[in-house]
């Protein structure tokens, strides 16, 4: 079985830091810091560009040579209010130390010096609906291809109610063939609400030669390097997740499985 679900391998710290050679990948990272009030994290960006998404809490960061304040007044992730995030180019430090006990995901991809450091959100992401019925879902869109913030990353948070369905229909998005399809590796950072609760992943190909179902849990990572890869939230259970994604260009295209086609041509505005 591939090792596509990954668990926290802490409570406080970092406790995700999935880097493309743990992946066995060539682009995406995202690292996952749990800090509680007065904890600090620094970090050097390298050859990567990074996206810091405050999940929740609040903390003060510096970067890019730069004091950015206190970042962050959601506290919890389930109020869907929209996130205060830090993009920072590659060559430089950050520091964050948080103000209150604080989720930080760090989403990073291969930088090329294109952008300059700054602030991305709350102002100017907008939760928008997406999809119809029991596909009906909500989305922040951070850095997607009408943003550009970015050389590589493209980034989204999405909450799927429960009972629905997300990354759904299924699609794949793992040849590079644009405008047709674009090859972009993605990361699913899951939480759920009850945090007692869990949610569902399946990330498979038209071939079968990949096809794994998983269920995921508060704080779970699930990678996705290839195939199609829906998401189903029981009823009860609230799911969010934040996705993460590049690859050679930053374009997001993708091709619906074929037993689905239906749908995405029903639904079609």
């Amino acid at each position: 079985m591939p090792d596509l679900l990954r668990k926290p391998f802490g409570t406080r710290g970092e406790v995700h830091a999935i880097t493309p050679e743990s992946a066995g990948w060539r682009y995406v990272g995202f690292a996952l810091h749990r800090l509680r009030a007065g904890d600090t994290v620094a970090k050097a960006t390298g050859d990567r560009e990074v996206i810091i998404v405050m999940v929740e809490g609040k903390a003060q960061i510096t970067g890019a040579g730069q004091d950015w304040g206190t970042l962050g007044d959601r506290m919890d992730v389930f109020e869907k209010a929209p996130p205060h995030c830090l993009y920072l180019p590659d060559g430089t430090d950050w520091e964050a130390r948080a103000e209150t006990d604080c989720v930080i995901a760090v989403c990073s991809a291969p930088g090329k010096g294109g952008h300059e450091a700054r602030r991305i959100g709350p102002d100017g992401i907008t939760l928008t609906e997406r999809g119809k019925g029991t596909n009906t879902r909500y989305i922040n869109n951070i850095a997607m291809e009408a943003e550009d913030y970015c050389d590589s990353l493209l980034v989204t948070e999405v909450f799927t109610p429960a009972g629905h369905w997300s990354s759904f229909p299924s699609h794949r998005h793992d040849e590079d063939d644009f405008p047709r399809i674009t090859y972009l590796e993605e990361t699913y950072y899951h939480r759920l609400n009850p945090a007692t609760g869990f949610g569902v992943q399946r990330v498979y190909t038209d071939d079968g030669s990949l096809d794994e179902t998983m269920a995921v849990k508060d704080g779970d990572v699930v990678l996705v390097p290839r195939g199609h890869h829906p998401c189903g939230a029981p009823y009860g259970f609230e799911m969010y997740y934040l996705n993460v994604m590049a690859g050679p260009r930053r374009n997001w295209r993708f091709v619906a499985a074929p037993e689905v086609q239906w749908i995405m041509d029903r639904d079609a505005p």
